[in-house]
C-alpha cells in the first residue's frame, strides 16, 4: 500500500464520502471499505431494497455513533431533481463532501448491429436479413440512448451537482470514476457499451484540466466479478467467459479504488499491464483486435 497524502488532509474517521451506483458491484464493495475504516458514507441506489441492505452492512461495520454516519438515498444519478435532493440532504446532514465515487452504469453486451436485428455471417459480409428495418434501427438508437444515459448522462448531472459542492466544503475534495478497460481499448459486443463508456472517460479528464482544484481519478479495471450483465441494456446471448471464474475480484478492484483516491492517482489501469495493452493497441492493433475476438469469442 502506497503513503497516502491525503489522509493528512481529511483523517479517515472525517471523510464524507458519497457512492452513486453504491447498491451493488464494485460500488458497494467500496462503501463498505470506507464504512469499515470508520469514514461517513452516502449509499446511492435506484433499488430502494438494495440500498437499505447496503447502509444496514455498513452501519454493522462502521464507526458506531449517529446513524447519520451512514446515510441511504434512494436516487437515480441521471435524474436531475434526484442529485438536486441528494445534494440538500448531504448538506444538511453532513454539511458538504469529500470524496465522491461515481460508480453506477449500464452494460450493453451485443454487436451493433444485431441490436439492430440483424444477424451476421462468419466473417462479417453478409447479413440476414441483408437490411435493418426501420424498427431494428430505432432499436439501436433506443439502446443507445439508455445507455448514454447511464454511461454518459448521469456522470455529467454527478459532476455539474457536487464540483461545487466539493470544492467549497472538502479541504482536499476527490472524484473517482469507475470507467472499463472497453473505453480505451476497443472489443466486439462492446461497441455501445465502450464508446458510452468512453464519452464519461473524456468527460471527466476534461473537467479534471477545468477544476485543478479538485482530484479526479479515473479507473479502468478489466471483466470483474459480479451481476453487471444483469444491467444489460439490450439482449442475447453473452459470448464471453463467466466473469465470476475469470473476472477481477470486486474486493481486490474496490481496495485498489480506495487507494488511488487516497495517493491521488489520476490514471489506473487493473490489472497493471493493461496500461502497456493500451499502448499497444496503438503500435499493434491487429494484435489486440486478435486477442479482443478470442476473448469474447467472436468469429465475425
Amino acid at each position: 500500500m502506497k503513503s497516502s497524502r491525503r489522509i493528512a488532509k481529511v483523517a479517515k474517521i472525517d471523510e464524507r464520502v458519497l457512492v452513486l451506483g453504491a447498491s451493488s458491484g464494485i460500488g458497494r464493495s467500496i462503501a463498505n471499505l470506507y464504512a469499515e475504516r470508520g469514514a461517513r458514507v452516502c449509499v446511492v441506489g435506484r433499488r430502494r431494497d438494495k440500498v437499505d441492505e447496503v447502509a444496514a452492512e455498513c452501519r454493522s461495520k462502521g464507526t458506531q455513533g449517529p446513524a447519520k454516519r451512514i446515510l441511504g438515498v434512494y436516487a437515480d444519478f441521471a435524474h436531475v431533481e434526484d442529485m438536486v435532493r441528494l445534494r440538500t440532504t448531504l448538506e444538511t446532514e453532513w454539511q458538504g463532501v469529500d470524496t465522491v465515487i461515481v460508480a453506477a452504469g449500464v452494460s450493453a453486451l451485443q454487436p451493433l448491429l444485431a441490436v439492430a436485428g440483424l444477424e451476421a455471417s462468419a466473417n462479417g459480409s453478409k447479413f440476414t436479413p441483408s437490411q435493418a428495418t426501420t424498427k431494428g434501427i430505432q432499436n439501436a438508437v433506443d439502446v443507445s440512448a439508455a445507455a448514454t444515459r447511464g454511461n454518459y448522462v448521469g456522470p455529467l448531472v454527478a459532476a455539474v451537482t457536487f464540483i461545487p459542492l466539493l470544492t467549497s466544503t472538502s479541504v482536499s475534495p476527490s472524484i473517482l470514476l469507475v470507467s472499463s478497460l472497453a473505453a480505451v481499448i476497443p472489443a466486439p459486443t462492446r461497441t455501445i457499451y465502450a464508446s458510452t463508456k468512453v464519452a464519461s472517460l473524456l468527460l471527466y479528464q476534461a473537467l479534471s484540466i477545468e477544476h485543478p482544484s479538485v482530484n479526479f481519478t479515473m479507473f479502468m479495471p478489466s471483466t470483474v466479478e459480479g451481476d453487471f450483465r444483469a444491467s444489460a441494456v439490450d439482449a442475447g446471448p453473452v459470448r464471453e467467459a463467466d466473469p465470476n471464474k475469470h473476472g477481477l475480484k470486486r474486493e481486490d478492484v474496490a481496495r485498489r479504488c480506495v487507494e488511488a483516491v487516497d495517493t491521488y492517482e489520476k490514471t489506473v489501469f487493473m490489472p497493471r499491464v493493461m496500461r502497456l495493452g493500451h499502448l499497444l493497441y496503438w503500435l499493434w492493433p491487429t494484435f489486440v483486435e486478435w486477442r479482443a475476438r478470442k476473448k469474447y469469442n467472436f468469429t465475425a
